[in-house]
């Protein structure tokens, strides 16, 4: 049984050039320290480059070895905070399969909320 990691961005104005170049940037820099050359990492999805691009979207495949699924999942996580702080003013949804990753302003995006979130329901 495979599980993901999904992150998308949703708003009303296109990226900007901008954007776009930082975009690309927190991709290169977080594709070069990847701890696993044989694992997926952050991966996006290609978008039309008509100039009309509203959206980020990605996934990525978290490993079957349980020694590297924390790496991975801490990895990727703290890029795609990277690429909210990009693009503050989208709606972004974060989730692993049917289950939502809680945003923090000062953390961003981390698992270890997840837990305090079910010992608060």
């Amino acid at each position: 049984m495979s599980v993901s990691l999904y992150y998308s961005a949703r708003r009303a104005a296109p990226l900007t050039e901008v954007e776009s170049s930082a975009i690309e940037g927190v991709v290169a820099a977080h594709s070069s320290s990847f701890p696993y050359a044989d694992e997926e990492g952050l991966y996006l999805y290609e978008l039309p480059d008509d100039g009309s691009a509203e959206r980020v979207d990605g996934s990525t495949k978290m490993p079957s070895d349980f020694d590297r699924l924390m790496p991975v999942v801490t990895h990727v996580l703290h890029s795609v905070t990277e690429l909210r702080r990009v693009l503050p003013d989208a709606e972004w949804s974060v989730h692993m399969d049917d289950i939502d990753i809680p945003w923090d302003e000062a953390e961003g995006y981390d698992l270890s909320r997840l837990s305090d979130e079910a010992e608060n329901q």
